[in-house]
């Protein structure tokens, strides 16, 4: 039987963002199949009753479910849903051992995990569920939707491939083998040091403030959300950064590979100025290519927006949009 680890909860309202007096908020926790427990916060319209249309959501990768992915879901419960945020295995408030590892396989399985949480809820109409992820956790949901039947719908918000920016590069400035194995090597290099040591370093978080002026602006433009306006303690992106190795299992794992074949509903949403625009252009063409289920498949492109912009910004953020969206798609 699978069974949830009792984790130590943060009681009071730590979040980044205000709490609304539209809708209740509780933590909550669920295990996934390798037996991890995850910690979320649940919201849900104030006096609901009856069975409600749910949402699980995540991201970005390296934030916690105080920052970004809980704005989204205190919105998203303002207009009528039921909605987890959860920390991804290995960060936050959820369980994982050593902390602050990613996987491509586990991290789909997070949200395999809460849709699982949702589909048994007697507040939940399980054939009405939908998920959200947001920048590396877009490509995860998308990954996740490859694979879960159960998703009616799926939403990815300033997506990363984090396969393609791993093994690549950004802007794909790295896309060679030389540029591979010279990481790879460097990579293994340190896990045997690291394992000598019998402890792992840290690769870093977002650069301090303030960003020197001939930083790139998209290096600006994350150290102003993690380390500026929305710094949240337990956020690996707003401190150290994930451990130094602990991403490279996503450089020979890609995770799109069947994005053609979801029968599901997909709305993929990205600022025109975001650095990672290419990452939401290209998910989507390679979803609709050879693909016999376009019909309800969908690239959003917001003018003007950055990257950043899709994290905190209501004025940005297409949250009409994107209930017209789940509504229109049996999320509703």
């Amino acid at each position: 039987m699978l069974k949830t680890e009792e984790l130590k909860l943060v009681s009071e309202w730590d979040k980044t963002f205000p709490q609304s007096e539209k809708v209740d908020h509780k933590k909550v926790t669920f295990v996934n199949r390798y037996g991890i427990t995850l910690a979320a916060d649940l919201y849900k319209p104030k006096n609901a009753s009856g069975k409600y249309p749910a949402i699980a959501v995540s991201g970005p990768f390296g934030a916690v479910k105080e920052q970004c992915s809980g704005l989204y879901a205190q919105t998203m419960a303002e207009k009528g849903y039921l909605i987890i945020a959860f920390d991804p295995s290995f960060t936050g408030e959820s369980g994982g051992n050593p902390r602050f590892m990613a996987s491509p396989d586990i991290n789909t399985e997070d949200f395999m995990a809460a849709v699982d949480f949702l589909s048994v809820r007697e507040d939940v109409d399980p054939d009405k569920i939908g998920i959200i992820g947001i920048c590396g956790w877009g490509g995860m949901a998308l990954n996740a939707a490859a694979l879960d039947t159960r998703i009616k719908a799926t939403v990815a918000s300033t997506m990363y491939d984090m396969t393609r920016v791993n093994a690549n590069g950004y802007f794909d400035s790295e896309d060679s083998e030389e540029a591979r194995y010279a990481k790879k090597q460097s990579l293994n290099t340190l896990r045997t040091e690291e394992y000598r040591k019998g402890e792992y370093s840290r690769g870093g978080g977002c650069v301090p403030l303030p960003v020197p002026e001939d930083a790139p602006f998209f290096v600006k433009d994350y150290s102003e959300y993690y380390k500026g306006r929305c710094y949240h303690k337990r956020s690996l992106n707003s401190n150290d950064g994930w451990n130094s190795i602990g991403c490279m299992s996503f450089m020979n794992q890609p995770i799109l590979k069947y994005s053609n074949e979801i029968r599901s509903a997909v709305l993929i949403v990205h600022g025109e100025k975001a650095h990672s625009y290419y990452f939401g252009k290209d998910a989507y063409e390679n979803m609709i290519k050879n693909s016999k289920y376009t019909s309800n498949k969908e690239l959003l492109t917001i003018p003007g927006a950055v990257h950043t912009d899709l994290y905190d910004n209501p004025d940005v953020i297409p949250f009409d949009k994107i209930q017209k969206f789940f509504k229109e798609n049996g999320v509703g």
